[in-house]
């Protein structure tokens, strides 16, 4: 694993808060936050990044560094809950995936019985590796190339083979794409999901503390969120085992 404190994590924090009117430069506090996590001093580094997290600014860099300096500090979920913010930001980056693989061995609870779909896990595999953003601007061009070559066939009224079969192949294209940023969209964005954060984390049936417990969570644990009461959060684990957790124990990724 890297050190969490490194050049061009500081280099694209700055270039991700480079001020405008109005604006402040947290290039400063980044910096000092990076020699206190040299320091050891994991809880004040903790405190820098927060605070320009606080401030609205939003980088892989800044998370990664925070769930380093949660890990070092022993806070297992919220390490691995700022690895999750972090690989949203950028999925590509293998340190962090690195990290995050390596944290969410420390769980003192592993799911069992996992029964994924093998169709959504391939999805899932194609799209991980890249930005909702790349992925869009994919579709995009194929759009683009796609009424392109439409408009040489009709337009023109050029009706060469390889015009129609490159018309043909960049609507697969297109249709490929566009689905591909659809599901990524659904399944990075439109679906709930949060890390839980205490330590001890009773998994309710039902959302009221006179209900049974159905499972004990831990630290680390990511779930997805299906619904909410004005205290408890109804949740689906890995192993699609349900119940109700309080929503101090859950912090939203």
């Amino acid at each position: 694993m890297r050190n969490a404190v490194i050049v061009a994590a500081c280099l694209s924090i700055i270039t991700a808060s480079v001020p405008r009117a109005g604006e402040v430069d947290y290039s400063e506090t980044f910096a000092r936050a990076n020699r206190l996590y040299e320091q050891k001093d994991y809880t004040a580094a903790i405190e820098g990044y927060s605070e320009i997290q606080q401030a609205g600014v939003e980088s892989a860099s800044l998370y990664f560094n925070l769930g380093n300096a949660y890990f070092k500090a022993g806070d297992l979920g919220r390490a691995i809950l700022y690895y999750h913010k972090a690989r949203r930001l950028d999925p590509s980056d293998g340190d962090l995936l690195t990290n995050l693989e390596f944290a969410g061995q420390f769980s003192s609870v592993q799911m069992e019985g996992v029964q994924l779909n093998p169709i959504h896990s391939f999805f899932v595999s194609l799209v991980d590796p890249y930005r909702i953003d790349v992925l869009a601007w994919v579709s995009s061009l194929c759009f683009v190339l796609f009424v392109g070559l439409l408009t040489v066939r009709l337009g023109l009224k050029i009706t060469h083979f390889g015009i129609r079969f490159a018309t043909m192949l960049a609507l697969v294209m297109l249709t490929v794409s566009a689905g591909l940023t659809t599901f990524k969209y659904r399944h990075e964005f439109l679906t709930r999901r949060g890390v839980i954060i205490a330590e001890e984390a009773p998994v309710n049936t039902g959302p009221s503390e006179q209900s049974g417990v159905e499972l004990q969570g831990a630290p680390g644990l990511v779930v997805e969120i299906l619904s909410e009461t004005s205290d408890y959060y109804s949740v689906l684990f890995e192993n699609k085992r349900r119940g109700w957790i309080k929503k101090d124990l859950i912090a939203e990724i």
